[in-house]
């Protein structure tokens, strides 16, 4: 008997969000790179939307099932601890809103730092600390995007924060960002040296 997987049902406005994400990063991701995404999400829709203009992309979340398609690759596992990758294997690394979800955000930033190429970027978006009452209003009492998300968030950012994170702590330089969605998320992109 074959089992059927069931598709993940989002609340309304969890893939809106997403596409305005993605939409933020695209143009940084150049053409041929090796780009790991991290939090890659059921469906991988960042690699998916990026397999024509990528050389090879890897996907990473303990939501998803291994796969392989074409130039992608999906891998089922837990992100909160050492990554399963060599030094040096990738030209980028996404985290679109991941980093608030991981407990030991400095671990994970370590490995993100060990797997990138010297020059490699990491670009990531996390929300704000002006968007949590704005999410947990969304989540919990009009239901438009995800209650389980919101309270799985371990914290929320500001430029400060992240530029503290992964220039001081991280050791990552060209430190680039910038509020989007009327301040509620962060775009960030640092350079491993």
């Amino acid at each position: 008997m074959k089992v059927r997987h069931q598709k993940h049902k989002e609340p309304f406005l969890e893939p809106v969000l997403r596409q305005f994400r993605i939409r933020r990063v695209i143009k940084h991701i150049p053409r041929g790179c090796k780009l790991l995404d991290i939090g890659c999400g059921h469906s991988a829709t960042l690699l998916r939307t990026l397999s024509n203009h990528i050389g090879e992309g890897v996907g990473i979340d303990y939501k998803v099932s291994t796969e392989s398609l074409a130039n992608i690759s999906i891998i089922q596992a837990r992100i909160d601890s050492k990554l399963p990758f060599a030094d040096r294997s990738f030209d980028i690394v996404t985290m679109l809103a991941v980093l608030e979800h991981i407990e030991d955000d400095a671990s994970i930033i370590a490995e993100v730092h060990r797997v990138l190429k010297s020059g490699g970027r990491l670009i990531l978006t996390v929300p704000s600390v002006w968007a949590k009452p704005v999410l947990e209003f969304l989540a919990f009492r009009l239901g438009i995007v995800s209650r389980s998300e919101i309270l799985d968030h371990k914290r929320y950012y500001t430029r400060q924060k992240l530029e503290q994170d992964l220039i001081i702590k991280g050791k990552f330089t060209n430190f680039y960002h910038y509020y989007f969605q009327f301040w509620m998320n962060n775009f960030c992109m640092v350079e491993k040296p």
